[in-house]
């Protein structure tokens, strides 16, 4: 706190500049999540203000993310369904479920659990963002092309018979909670049932249509239907909506493509007086604190979602962790991964309270304010407070924005969050599982489960059973590689027998680093931390890897940005005792040759040397 003013110039901008960059996101994802643009406004206020003051990264700025929304629409779907379509109903207990995920998030940083989240593999969160991805580019078809299965009177008449049933059963459960007997008092029922409208009827035909419609696999049952009924307009504003975020980025960077296209868009449907279907109004007012979230709800209602909560505040955490490993490597700080997480739990808590969907740390917000000149959590409260001064000033301005250049955003953020670097690597990842007939790779088939199972079925559910079947076949790997414990570790570390001949005169030259056992998603943490230890006065390092037997996905990742950021240093790599699972990981991805050329790899430790004695001397 003591140096929170410190840069007040680069703060303030950066703040600014991040606020502006979250303004449309914010929106739209409010939009997206089904409780309206005010709470994706709220939630973008409020985590970016309280997560920068409580939180372990100086320049993070947090709101609401696609992989939380995502989840967040699954909570808001099945409660709103659970209490008869009806929103104001559901809203306490949806409330409920992300203030629990905040107060989760709490206590797993007050319990130190902030440093093992490292421990996800990779595949399971590749699987999940491509899976975000895909269920926003499918879920955002529909308003793109102006298709709202509620006001299709064709498509919700045939819901008509279901809903006069359902209609029924809750009569019949009101009258079972009111102590009737319906066998003997069925002119009740029958009186009850007379007071029922064709309103009534309509609204709950329109809440199964909603239904029948919801999620990845609902929007997929509806393009038919969709394109039958396309609105030409509607469709001609989302798709310029995404030219203009994609074009405008070829002309320059430094302002925002989104707003842009957000103020362009919209502009021009407001000045020429289109009939396009604007966003819900966005309150003008301060927001206020959702006195029901204690009052209006049973506990009953919650408690199957209890584990869905725990799923967010893993999900924010993982997804801010990430996000602050980011803004470590650009600012060359170091994150407090459990004060994270509590200013996380903060943020997302007082958001619920008021009515906002829950967020995590946003990596592309958190790259803006950094170039910007954010270096304080100031920057962060900045962001948060210029937002909340665009909703008190412009609230009814930007009620006017039409949906479908918000649909249109999303699109662009759906495309933009999948795991396109994981897809990439499916073909050339080895085939180290047989399924029958098939040869397959253990990392592919967790990310396809992973990603399957999230986009049609459970995105909670989904990630449980990845990390299940990612820690089986890990387990089994090493049982059969190695029953040694994994020591990759990056202290000083004692030498080798054989080094203890080595020139005194090439220690402050060359840097020598011992592997010993697998390289995998456990590990890769403390390995990644290498190319920050290695002294500025070395030009070569040496990696003795005859100790380690495998190499996961993660690892090989996590051995290509280490040598990648060795060599923005100039500093070159050698390999001594590469043994053959790791080294045909590194040639699926070309990290051999492209960064390791095979004359830089040896079979022992005197060849090596022999090597760097000579090539160091000639550079002198």
């Amino acid at each position: 706190m003591k140096n929170l003013f410190s840069n007040i110039k680069g703060d303030v901008f950066g703040g600014i500049t991040a606020g502006i960059v979250a303004l449309p996101l914010a929106l739209a994802f409010g939009v997206s999540s089904g409780l309206g643009p005010s709470a994706g406004l709220y939630g973008a206020i409020f985590i970016s203000f309280f997560a920068a003051l409580f939180g372990g990264t100086n320049t993070q700025i947090s709101g609401p993310t696609a992989p939380m929304t995502a989840v967040s629409m699954v909570v808001i779907a099945g409660l709103i369904a659970a209490n008869d379509g009806d929103l104001s109903k559901a809203l306490p207990a949806i409330l409920t479920v992300f203030l629990l995920a905040g107060l989760f998030q709490i206590g797993l940083g007050l319990i130190g659990l902030g440093k093992y989240i490292r421990y996800i593999p990779y595949p399971v969160v590749s699987g999940f963002m491509t899976a975000i991805g895909l269920i926003i580019l499918l879920t955002q078809v529909l308003p793109s092309v102006g298709y709202y299965p509620k006001e299709d009177v064709e498509f919700v008449s045939q819901f008509k018979a279901e809903a006069q049933e359902v209609i029924l059963q809750n009569i019949l459960k009101e009258e079972a909670g009111e102590g009737i007997l319906v066998l003997e008092n069925f002119k009740e029922t029958n009186r009850r049932g007379q007071l029922i409208t064709a309103a009534d009827i309509l609204k709950e035909s329109q809440t199964l249509a909603a239904k029948e419609t919801s999620g990845a696999l609902g929007a997929i049952k509806s393009f038919p239907r969709a394109v039958q009924n396309i609105n030409w307009l509607e469709f001609i504003l989302a798709l310029g909506t995404i030219f203009i975020i994609y074009g405008f980025k070829r002309i320059t960077t430094k302002i925002p493509s989104t707003l842009v296209a957000l103020i362009i868009m919209s502009g021009i449907a407001v000045a020429f007086n289109l009939d396009y279907k604007t966003i819900q109004e966005i309150p003008s007012g301060i927001p206020s604190i959702k006195w029901e979230i204690f009052t209006g709800f049973s506990l009953n209602s919650i408690t199957p979602y209890i584990f869905t909560a725990l799923t967010l505040a893993l999900l924010g955490a993982i997804d801010s962790l990430l996000t602050s490993v980011v803004a470590d490597n650009m600012t060359k700080t170091k994150h407090k991964p459990n004060n994270e997480l509590v200013g996380q739990g903060i943020g997302n808590s007082i958001a619920a309270l008021f009515g906002g969907i829950p967020g995590a740390g946003a990596t592309i917000r958190t790259v803006v304010n950094i170039n910007a000149g954010g270096k304080t959590k100031l920057s962060g409260m900045i962001a948060g407070i210029m937002l909340l001064i665009v909703m008190l000033g412009l609230g009814p301005i930007a009620s006017k924005i039409p949906a479908a250049v918000l649909a249109g955003i999303l699109i662009t953020v759906g495309i933009g969050v999948m795991d396109y670097k994981g897809l990439k690597a499916i073909p050339s990842l080895p085939k180290d599982i047989k399924i029958g007939p098939l040869k397959l790779s253990s990392e592919v088939l967790i990310m396809i489960v992973v990603l399957l199972l999230s986009t049609f079925w459970n995105l909670v559910y989904a990630v449980g059973i990845g990390l299940i079947i990612a820690s089986l076949m890990f387990m089994k790997k090493i049982g059969d590689l190695t029953a040694e414990r994994s020591d990759v570790k990056t202290l000083k570390e004692e030498s080798w027998e054989d080094e203890t001949g080595f020139p005194k005169a090439l220690k402050g030259e060359i840097f020598i680093k011992h592997i010993k056992g697998p390289l995998f998603f456990g590990s890769t943490s403390d390995f990644q931390a290498l190319s920050q230890q290695i002294p500025d006065s070395a030009s070569m390092v040496i990696m003795r890897l005859g100790r380690m037997q495998y190499m996961d996905q993660s690892g090989l990742y996590a051995m290509e940005d280490m040598l990648q950021d060795l060599k923005t240093k100039n500093i070159e790599v050698l390999f001594v005792n590469l043994l053959k699972q790791p080294k045909y990981m590194m040639e699926r991805i070309d990290i051999i040759p492209d960064f390791i050329p095979t004359e830089h790899i040896f079979n022992s430790f005197d060849e090596c040397i022999k090597w760097a004695k000579k090539n160091v001397k000639e550079k002198y």
